[in-house]
């Protein structure tokens, strides 16, 4: 019996030690996924600002494509949007 004990204490170390090695890689790939995105970080800032930008470009695109103008007055458009 106390050679089990003798055994599982080593063992029991190493397996808290791998634990926490194994829920700080978690919390990395969770966080790089984006589910709980460092909010304090200046990429996450960036990344927001880009975020915001690309729907606004996505929505005039869908507004170009919709509204149904001739060909000329899409090339104004177009040629609007590039000015901006």
């Amino acid at each position: 019996m106390e050679g089990i004990i003798a055994l599982l204490i080593p063992f029991g170390a190493f397996a808290v030690a791998g634990f926490a090695i194994w829920t700080r890689h978690q919390r990395k790939l969770i966080q790089m996924r984006g589910e709980f995105p460092d909010t304090g970080s200046p990429d996450a800032e960036r990344m927001r600002e880009e975020m915001k930008y690309l729907k606004e470009r996505v929505a005039v695109l869908e507004q170009i494509t919709t509204d149904g103008h001739g060909a000329k007055q899409l090339e104004n458009e177009i040629e609007q949007l590039r000015d901006r």
